[in-house]
């Protein structure tokens, strides 16, 4: 176990032998949850942009239509109707 202290700006320092143990470097992305009383940091080695081109596409794509179609069905089960 290692104790860090959080800085004046929210900041905390991983020790350099967990960013080793990881294979952690600066620029690295780390994501946070909450889990209970406990925080956990879990590196982010691959982003959603990093799939860009990945899915062909064989036509243009309306990303407005379905950005409406998701807010509809967020909007139905807030209401606690099923999509």
């Amino acid at each position: 176990m290692s104790l860090i202290k959080i800085g004046p700006g929210g900041q905390i320092t991983l020790p350099e032998k967990l960013i080793d143990a990881l294979g952690l470097s600066p620029g690295d992305s780390l994501a946070l949850f909450q889990r209970a009383d406990e925080i956990v940091l879990r590196p982010v080695k691959e982003m959603l942009l990093d799939l860009r081109g990945s899915v062909p596409v064989n036509a243009p794509q309306d990303f407005q239509a379905v950005r409406d179609q998701v807010k509809a069905v967020i909007g139905q089960k807030a209401v606690g109707h099923d999509a």
